[in-house]
């Protein structure tokens, strides 16, 4: 891992519930030296990515992403395109909802939406990323990205819960149930509390580059339940590659 990607690989540690950061807990959360972690943020500080509070010494987001989501939203505008759809499904099945952008071999949330109709609800961080192979987001893009799906196969694979799909068998069979049927489906595999169900969207070319998600605790995700979802799922997933520009390839079992 290099110098860049260690200090940018802090910046994820931000969240709602944890907005401001102190060195010793950076030093924590990071596993790093109390000097690197130091010189790390101190470069951060200095190219605007964070900035110190005067009284508490912690550090927060800075100015810089600030400018910089504001040119990625004007001249990709994802999350503007994409916030209507995703609520819009969540206020149709009554569950949270959300879409995610693949980034490297993770996926990247943009957009969340929870209706809080119930007294059970998921639990869902905006600033954590999210693994291919223990999401149903995850599966509904590695079902149609065969390039993507060896890397992660070859790769180690991360047990979150005693149902996550951990070994290249069980994984493999899972993106060939998805690719069969278009739509992905992950109980308890992420989260032990929750199942979930997603489909990919794709981009003008007809590769899968994000997709868009329902989440339901467990206690409440009977079969009948998600069947009735699901063709609220289909629809926002072509909504979504619609408003993106993409389309579904010919091959892909919903197009």
């Amino acid at each position: 891992m290099g110098t860049i990607t260690k200090a940018l690989e802090m910046l994820n540690h931000f969240s709602r519930s944890r907005p401001e950061i102190g060195l010793t807990e950076f030093v924590r959360l990071t596993g790093r030296d109390k000097a690197t972690v130091h010189r790390h943020l101190v470069e951060l500080e200095q190219n605007g990515f964070l900035e110190q509070h005067a009284q508490t010494r912690a550090y927060r987001l800075g100015p810089a992403i600030l400018r910089l989501s504001a040119v990625r939203e004007a001249t990709h505008p994802l999350r503007h395109l994409i916030r209507p759809i995703v609520s819009a499904l969540a206020d149709e099945v009554g569950e949270l909802a959300h879409a995610s952008l693949l980034q490297g071999d993770e996926l990247s949330p943009i957009y969340h939406m929870d209706p809080k109709r119930h007294g059970t609800q998921v639990h869902f961080d905006e600033a954590e990323m999210l693994p291919l192979h223990a999401t149903s987001s995850g599966l509904a893009i590695l079902a149609f990205a065969p390039a993507l799906a060896r890397q992660v196969l070859a790769k180690p694979l991360t047990a979150f819960t005693e149902t996550t799909p951990a070994t290249p068998d069980t994984l493999q069979a899972l993106i060939d149930d998805t690719r069969a049927t278009g739509l992905a489906r992950q109980a308890q595999a992420f989260d032990s509390e929750v199942t979930s169900q997603g489909i990919a969207f794709f981009d003008a070319a007809g590769k899968p580059f994000g997709a868009i998600s329902v989440s339901v605790p467990s206690v409440r995700a009977s079969d009948e339940k998600l069947t009735a979802i699901q063709p609220h799922l289909i629809e926002a997933a072509r909504a979504a590659t619609r408003s993106l520009g993409g389309s579904f390839p010919p091959d892909h079992p919903l197009s």
